[in-house]
């Protein structure tokens, strides 16, 4: 039977045990629902827009999309229009912008409503440019988009704008308006009870503390259960809606630019099987500008995950020991709201077998302990919430390093307690192999390079465990977990010493978990899953895989155009004696070939010692397949090809062809649509030979049109974006 179907505004709301806001504590300024709605709204909204400290024991701040070009450009009123007792011109102007009036909904026994403002003045017109249908499949199967695909037009590379496009049914146009209306940010879905927010977390950036930061352009706008699995619910975030409290000096906005590399990369990764945030639905405003180098023009991503709380949401109520902070400040320590935010985690996040989630009472939307003196005495939670994390960024990172994948900016503060990758900025996939590669251009001095990117996350989860270390420590002490105000009466001794002790009992427990649990799932990818291999076998790392990523460096070869080639390599290619096969010796020299040719120039000079390289590890890798033939089925060849072509993607997200299809998308978003979903579909089907990829090189110039271009969408492309660096400017 079909699961129910419902427009954005009538999607179910998760259940107050599963909401981070009744379980974490709000701002004082915004400490409530009904507080936000009926007096920051009307009376006080800038309170949404100002950079400020919240308050040491505050997890989040309520508050709404506002995607609203920055500086707000507000006339001031004339001396005679002056009017003390109303609320000031500047909270007037916003107030009417703000989502306050509600809006009657078609669907019985709805969980929220949708608001939207007075004025539209300098939103413009929200434009869809995509729903990713992987993203929508996985975590929101129960959201009807209408007839939003037919509008974004059939997926091909070599659009043009002359397709006709009708509008669906009645109700499917409706639905379709909802779902831009609200992931636009031009309306908000609210109750009694719930309201969008902005969460608050600390971090190191580049190694240096940097206090207080947050979330700065994303809106949490809903949290919904999952159709098949009601304990599971994702969260839906708007990236770049507009200004929060954690916006510092910053617009809050996103351009679209940086807006399409990440709703492209969170569905390509997803694809190659590496923890991510996902993407659900791209929204652009172009009526709205953005100054970032050049004036650019607005977008919105809505991106899904079941939690987007990061470590740095943990450094942010225990930040480090006499550091020096170069951000906006920093609030003191809060135990308390550690403890809680570490039983929301380890109970409602990680789901760790430890803790008890507590309930929620709805009505004062703040966390209730059942049975004090039961949740007293559970089991202490801090060392396996820490060791989780590490596990699952350990497999996270692993996947990175086994498909070249570099992230860019891998603060504290953009690492996932989830283990997914998230905050896509300056990243890039490999190219021509090189292991100390920078992608971005900020990072001088490769703090976050290809070769460093295990060691930083490594770095953020010592930050973790740094931040939980007194009550890892108190814990120990107490032989369970810390009670409600287990540190209101210690001293500064007594705190240190559970410091020393947290850190102590931990350190390397940590390290052993991350580097084994890395190595195994690296191990299990690139030895076992790249190169078509059925077993794992510890001496692989050090006899085929160095000596590959070497020969790929050595002779300058395209990293992920290598592991796809050497699916085709059979063992009998390699001659065995004087009696030689001379059809497995043409194929050996073509497979040879084919690989020397995956360079920007074509193939290398010395081209006789480059093939006197490739023949002996070959060798290597021909006694590695034989040593397992029993393993593998009679027809072991052909097995083994199609083992490794589900694994080596054809299709890799590379810069040269994110910069065009940005181009394409910025210049005609009609046409740009379309070929944005036709490389979204690219991207998600990664393995599937696009471009007639077995093709002979005589038959290549009778492809039709569309299968030309996807070949050249597989290929390296100009050698001058090779090694392209992007900014941290999006």
């Amino acid at each position: 039977m079909a699961a129910s179907k419902y427009t954005i505004s009538a999607l179910p709301l998760a259940p107050p045990a599963q909401l981070l806001t009744h379980n974490l504590k709000s701002d004082p300024r915004t400490p409530s629902v009904a507080t936000f709605r009926n007096e920051v709204l009307p009376k006080g909204p800038s309170i949404q827009r100002r950079a400020r400290l919240l308050a040491a024991d505050a997890h989040f701040s309520y508050v709404t999309p506002f995607p609203v070009p920055f500086p707000y450009n507000i006339e001031p009123p004339s001396p005679s229009d002056a009017q003390p007792e109303e609320p000031s011109y500047i909270e007037k102007w916003l107030a009417a912008r703000e989502p306050r009036i509600a809006q009657p909904s078609t669907a019985p026994n709805a969980s929220l409503c949708k608001y939207i403002p007075e004025l539209y003045d300098n939103v413009g017109e929200a434009e869809l440019l995509g729903i990713s249908e992987t993203g929508l499949r996985d975590c929101v199967p129960h959201l009807d988009v209408g007839d939003a695909f037919a509008l974004l037009g059939s997926p091909q590379l070599t659009a043009s704008e002359s397709e006709e496009i009708a509008d669906g049914s009645e109700s499917a146009v409706a639905a379709r308006r909802d779902l831009i209306d609200v992931l636009s940010g031009r309306a908000v879905l609210m109750s009694d009870t719930f309201a969008p927010w902005a969460v608050r977390y600390s971090g190191h950036q580049f190694g240096n503390f940097a206090g207080q930061l947050g979330d700065g352009r994303a809106t949490s706008i809903l949290t919904t259960p999952h159709p098949g699995s009601p304990e599971l619910t994702y969260e839906l975030q708007l990236k770049g809606a507009g200004r929060t409290p954690f916006s510092r000096s910053a617009d809050g906005l996103a351009v679209t630019r940086s807006s399409v590399r990440e709703y492209l990369c969170s569905e390509a990764m997803y694809a190659l099987g590496i923890p991510t945030t996902r993407a659900l639905a791209l929204v652009a405003l172009p009526g709205v500008p953005v100054l970032r180098e050049t004036v650019e023009s607005a977008c919105v991503l809505t991106r899904v995950a079941p939690s987007f709380l990061r470590i740095g949401s943990f450094e942010a109520l225990s930040p480090p020991q006499n550091t020096f902070i170069f951000g906006g400040g920093q609030q003191a320590a809060h135990w308390d709201a550690l403890r809680t935010l570490g039983i929301w985690v380890a109970g409602s996040v990680l789901k760790l077998p430890e803790v008890a989630v507590p309930a929620a009472d709805k009505e004062t939307e703040t966390t209730v302990v059942e049975g004090t003196t039961k949740e007293t005495q559970s089991a202490p939670w801090g060392t396996p919430l820490v060791l989780e994390v590490a596990r699952l960024n350990a497999r996270m990172v692993a996947g990175w390093q086994a498909y070249g994948f570099m992230h860019g900016v891998i603060n504290t503060d953009n690492v996932s307690i989830l283990g997914l990758t998230i905050d896509y900025g300056p990243y890039a996939f490999m190219d021509v192999f090189d292991s100390f590669h920078i992608c971005n251009h900020s990072d001088e001095e490769g703090r976050y390079s290809y070769r460093n990117q295990p060691n930083t996350v490594l770095f953020a989860l010592r930050a973790l465990h740094t931040a939980l270390a007194p009550l890892i420590g108190a814990e120990s002490a107490l032989g369970h977990a810390v009670p409600a105000g287990w540190a209101d009466a210690a001293s500064k001794e007594e705190i240190a010493a559970w410091r020393t002790s947290g850190m102590d009992k931990l350190k390397d427990e940590l390290e052993r978990v991350f580097q084994s649990e890395t190595a195994e799932t690296y191990g299990g990818a690139d030895a076992q899953g790249r190169l078509a291999l059925r077993r794992a076998d510890s001496k692989d790392e050090a006899t085929l895989v160095r000596p590959l990523l070497e020969l790929l460096t050595a002779q300058k070869l395209d990293f992920h155009g290598a592991f796809r080639t050497l699916t085709a390599f059979r063992p009998g290619m390699l001659p065995s004696g004087s009696d030689a096969d001379s059809i497995s010796k043409a194929d050996l020299d073509k497979l040879i070939d084919r690989l020397l040719t995956l360079t920007p120039d074509g193939a290398p000079k010395d081209r006789a010692p480059a093939t006197e390289e490739w023949r002996k590890w070959l060798g290597v890798y021909a006694q590695r397949i034989e040593s397992e033939r029993g393993e593998w089925g009679e027809e072991m060849d052909a097995e083994r090809a199609r083992a490794g072509r589900a694994v080596n993607p054809r299709f890799v997200l590379r810069q040269w062809l994110l910069q065009e299809v940005i181009a394409v998308v910025e210049k005609d978003s009609v046409r740009g649509r379309r070929v944005l979903a036709k490389v979204l579909h690219m991207a998600c089907n990664p393995f599937e030979p696009w471009g007639a990829e077995d093709a002979e090189p005589d038959d290549v110039t009778q492809l039709d049109v569309e299968e030309r271009e996807e070949r050249r969408f597989c290929g390296l492309g100009d050698s001058r974006m090779l090694g392209f660096q992007c900014s941290c400017s999006s």
